[in-house]
């Protein structure tokens, strides 16, 4: 954003006020959309050309027959050129140098957010925090401008405290901060408003949003095709008590285009998988007490040789004897490597040890597995999830699923933001499905980075049509399942 405004300003021609000017008249019209009659205004500005933005909007909405007032927190020092410009169009204004504003926010039912914008990082201080603890205190509606102070709009990230808005109007495009938790989570309703930079700026962003055009990238099948070339999947796990995992990734890969699937699972429980999947080969290898034992590592090898992708891990169990089996067959398989749920208890620490493949892997953790894998707390990660994701990735050199309300796709150096809110999949099997689904996409074809962004973005939009048919709260597993067929839709 900083270069695409350098561009159009300097290279351009395009002058600085003309972009604030707009910019300010977009925020007054988002406003103006939530005021309702008789409701006063109060807008909070900073020193910053956020703060421009807001002394604009401030002006457009008097002049437009609004009540208004507005305060600068910390003081008339230091404000940029563009912000003394609109300062002193505007006029009169409150000073808080202290940035208590406590006391008068209960006359303004609606507030403007115009303290820090896309340049801000670190921790609110001093002015600035004590503004921001008010506004979260206060029981007005705030309105954003660019993005809610506090928040880092480079990654999302919020270290102290940050406005919690009921809408935000960002301006030329959107940013990350705006997308990844945690300041995904406080932006409210999200507004992109054009200010006046030309198309074609160079700038290349840093991140992208999954989109529905990945739907066209799997290839269909025609009349040439077959089981074995519309691709084959491996699913190996399963353990006492956790057989539905396998269940589940295995049915969403066929359900996902996969022709061919084979659950590779203990053989003691063999028979509960030969029951419960009608469309699904399997093989089992040697287990106690439901769990594999080492003696299985050939069989499982010699089951997973020809496959076109493999899943490992789904309900393979968290038995400490499992690990050095779990990290030599992670060695050892041949085939692109979908890494999930239990597989992850064995690479604790050891996320180089992918590195070492030849075949490309993509693992898939939450929050709490991300943590393990790289010997974190698991808070850390909550709060630095981008820096996170792109670590793991760097580290393991596989495409990394950060899985989360905003799913992020990396391979260390591309990064693809899921843009839809799907609480109905904050329900257990959930990922076990969408490892299946990316088996699929691997196994059709698609290198790892599209074989995850395709997963993810019909996952999303298998969950959001299971939440239509049957509710929110009450999404289960079964219903993603029967509504990938839709998720996949182009």
């Amino acid at each position: 954003m900083r270069e695409d405004d350098r561009w159009a300003i300097e290279d351009q021609g395009v002058p600085s006020l003309d972009l604030m000017e707009t910019a300010g008249i977009a925020l007054a019209g988002k406003t103006e959309s939530l005021v309702q009659a008789g409701q006063r205004i109060l807008v909070v500005c900073g020193k910053g050309n956020n703060g421009g933005d807001g002394l604009v909007a401030a002006r457009i909405l008097g002049e437009r027959g609004h009540e208004v007032e507005t305060v600068l927190v910390g003081g008339g020092e230091g404000v940029t050129p563009d912000s003394k410009v609109n300062l002193d169009r505007l006029g009169s204004l409150r000073d808080a140098p202290d940035g208590r504003i406590g006391e008068i926010l209960p006359d303004f039912e609606v507030v403007i957010d115009a303290i820090f914008g896309t340049g801000f990082s670190g921790e609110p201080r001093d002015a600035a925090a004590a503004a921001i603890s008010s506004l979260n205190e206060a029981s007005s509606t705030v309105i954003a401008a660019d993005i809610p102070s506090g928040v880092n709009a480079s990654t999302g990230e919020i270290t102290g405290s940050a406005v919690e808005a009921a809408a935000t109007v960002t301006f030329h495009m959107s940013k990350i901060g705006h997308w990844v938790a945690p300041g995904r989570w406080v932006r409210g309703d999200l507004e992109v408003a054009p200010i006046g930079i030309p198309s074609g700026a160079p700038a290349i962003p840093y991140a992208g949003l999954i989109s529905d055009r990945v739907l066209s990238l799997p290839p269909t099948r025609s009349a040439a095709s077959n089981k074995f070339t519309a691709g084959k999947v491996v699913i190996c796990g399963g353990s006492r008590g956790l057989t539905g995992a396998v269940c589940l990734s295995a049915t969403a890969a066929i359900r996902s285009g996969a022709g061919y699937a084979t659950v590779v699972v203990p053989a003691e429980l063999e028979q509960i998988f030969e029951v419960k999947l009608t469309e699904v080969m399997s093989v089992g290898c040697p287990s106690r007490e439901g769990v594999f034992r080492g003696a299985a590592e050939e069989q499982i090898v010699a089951a997973c040789e020809g496959a076109d992708a493999i899943v490992f891990g789904p309900g393979i169990g968290r038995e400490p004897s499992l690990e050095r089996l779990l990290r030599s067959l992670i060695s050892r398989l041949s085939s692109p490597l979908v890494i999930d749920a239990d597989a992850f208890q064995a690479l604790s620490g050891a996320l180089a040890l992918i590195s070492e493949r030849r075949q490309p892997t993509v693992i898939t953790p939450h929050a709490g597995e991300l943590a393990r894998l790289l010997e974190k707390d698991s808070t850390q990660v909550a709060e630095h999830r981008l820096e996170s994701a792109l670590e793991a990735a760097r580290i393991s050199k596989a495409v990394v699923v950060s899985k989360g309300d905003d799913t992020i796709v990396t391979d260390g150096d591309r990064i693809a933001i899921n843009p839809f809110s799907t609480p109905g999949l904050a329900t257990a099997g959930t990922g076990d499905i969408l490892a299946g689904m990316i088996g699929a996409m691997l196994s059709r074809g698609l290198d790892p980075f599209e074989a995850a962004c395709v997963a993810v973005k019909a996952h999303s939009r298998a969950g959001l049509a299971a939440v239509d048919r049957v509710g929110v709260d009450s999404v289960i597993a079964g219903d993603v399942l029967d509504a990938i067929p839709e998720g996949l839709k182009r």
